[in-house]
């Protein structure tokens, strides 16, 4: 029999601290990074519309460039950070609230997006560094781009869990992810794009039986 990788495999939550103030944190619908971030968008492209040095073409590209820039930052981010296995007590709890919950109770709806005390810091760490690497005239589009990218990560991720996503291309991303959360956790790290696991060589087989779902 195949070893079960998760405590339960149902839409509930498991409590994550005694404080009935911090554990709010870390519930979120579904909805809220498209509230949060949908308006931070409009607005930097807004900003990139009416920049006197950027053409349409320049905005399309930048905007097209972050978006990609997000696929290998996501697919980095859930390698490196969220599957790094720390030996210190307090590490592990660190990993345990950052994403080690998430594969004990992979259907929890509401942990299955950022929350928003995590996403809003790493977003303007990210905003600083384009910044300075980049410069302030090209940022906005780039940004923008970026921004996207990770809203559909976000989404993509809770259809993968909630939805039957019936399509090709959908029933793909999704196999792609249950293998990841039912056969082997240390590959199949893209989400919204499986694409670099092929390019790293972290696809798990596709001979291998389709996961539950």
């Amino acid at each position: 029999m195949a070893k079960k990788r998760y405590v339960s495999n149902k839409d509930e939550s498991a409590r994550l601290f005694n404080s009935r103030f911090l554990e709010i944190f870390t519930h979120v619908h579904w909805s809220v990074p498209l509230i949060v971030y949908l308006p931070v968008i409009g607005y930097f492209m807004h900003s990139a519309a009416v920049s006197p040095s950027l053409s349409v073409v320049g905005i399309i590209g930048l905007f097209l460039g972050g978006t990609a820039v997000w696929t290998v930052t996501e697919y980095l981010l859930h390698r490196y950070v969220f599957h790094y296995e720390p030996t210190s007590i307090w590490g592990q709890r660190l990993h345990f609230l950052m994403h080690g919950v998430h594969h004990d109770y992979p259907n929890d709806s509401l942990r299955l997006v950022m929350p928003p005390v995590v996403s809003v810091p790493l977003a303007i760490m990210f905003f600083f560094l384009f910044t300075v690497s980049l410069g302030a005239d090209l940022v906005p589009p780039f940004f923008s781009g970026f921004l996207f990218g990770y809203l559909c990560y976000d989404m993509i991720h809770y259809c993968t869990h909630h939805l039957p996503m019936k399509s090709r291309i959908g029933l793909f991303v999704k196999h792609h992810h249950m293998r990841h959360h039912y056969q082997i956790d240390d590959l199949n790290y893209g989400v919204s794009s499986p694409l670099w696991d092929f390019v790293f060589d972290t696809a798990i087989e596709r001979n291998e039986p389709a996961p539950e779902s």
